[in-house]
């Protein structure tokens, strides 16, 4: 009986496990985050964002899902502004692999050992997205979240990747205290 229990717990972490965006958040903990209802984008910081206008909106569309799902309202006088702020670098990956194999250590010779390894090169690019909220009122940012992970070239993929990063960094928002 005790089996059937554990299988949800194996089939959630295994699930967790395939994510391909890894999420870090930083707060201000002498703030109270429950007053905060409404938001805006802060136009000034998401002007300065070096990504195609393209992706610019894709993020601010899932932002807005996100903060929507969350029930916050969007508004013209805002107890938050959401800026964004974006890196990304170029990973190659060097794979090398050797075919042979035989008997015993040490000298000899191995008829398999002619065979050549083989090498492959491949090229990624990691992104970072930041989102910030900052008190509209003080001027202040209060919460930061971070999301890390490989980035895609493929137009029909790009929302649900966007998509991914945006859902997992403000899964963060609001902060557990400790």
């Amino acid at each position: 009986m005790k089996t059937f229990k554990l299988v949800p717990f194996f089939l959630l972490l295994l699930l967790a496990s395939c994510s391909t965006v890894t999420v870090y958040s930083d707060y201000d903990k002498n703030v109270d985050f429950a007053p905060y209802k409404t938001y805006a984008f802060f136009k000034p910081g998401i002007d300065k964002v070096e990504i195609s206008d393209l992706d610019k909106r894709r993020i601010l569309h899932a932002i807005d899902n996100e903060m929507a799902a969350k029930g916050f309202t969007k508004s013209d006088n805002p107890d938050l502004l959401v800026n964004i702020f974006t890196k990304s670098r170029e990973q190659v990956n060097v794979n090398q692999f050797s075919a042979g194999w035989g008997y015993g250590w040490g000298w000899g010779w191995n008829p398999y050992m002619m065979y050549g390894g083989q090498t492959t090169v491949s090229t990624s690019t990691e992104g970072t997205l930041y989102i910030d909220l900052i008190d509209a009122k003080k001027k202040e940012m209060i919460w930061q979240g971070e999301g890390i992970g490989t980035l895609t070239k493929n137009v029909d993929k790009k929302d649900e990747k966007i998509g991914e990063f945006v859902n997992k960094i403000l899964a963060q928002y609001p902060p557990v205290k400790k």
